[in-house]
């Protein structure tokens, strides 16, 4: 009884370790993975107007979060696997530059560009 008990045990956790090896885009056990995060990232620079960065209001705030959300989540997709590390270095400099010059001058748009032309590919 014992020994089925463990073949049992033994058997299952190999399956389920094998399933999640083959997966196709390394998602885990929770649905997670870097393309979801790189996707996530692209939607909300998608979504993303710098001209409504410094209105008042719920256009504003929605603007300010998105762009933070396109940094954090392209840093989580570069984290799970290096190929989106251009994605979320181009997003990085774009917000490093705007909190340098306090606007969206023609280096913070280029390097947005750049990262929707990346978002685009994905």
């Amino acid at each position: 009884m014992l020994l089925s008990l463990v073949g049992g045990l033994v058997l299952g956790a190999a399956a389920m370790g094998a399933v999640w090896a083959l997966s196709a885009d390394g998602a885990s056990v929770d649905g997670t993975s870097a393309v979801s995060d790189a996707r996530a990232a692209c939607r909300a620079l998608d979504g993303f107007d710098e001209d409504r960065y410094v209105e008042k209001g719920a256009a504003g705030e929605i603007a300010v979060n998105r762009y933070a959300a396109a940094g954090t989540l392209s840093a989580s997709a570069a984290a799970g696997d290096a190929k989106y590390k251009p994605l979320a270095q181009t997003i990085r400099r774009s917000q490093d530059r705007h909190s340098r010059m306090f606007e969206f001058d023609a280096t913070a748009k280029k390097d947005l560009n750049q990262a929707r032309t990346m978002c685009e590919k994905l």
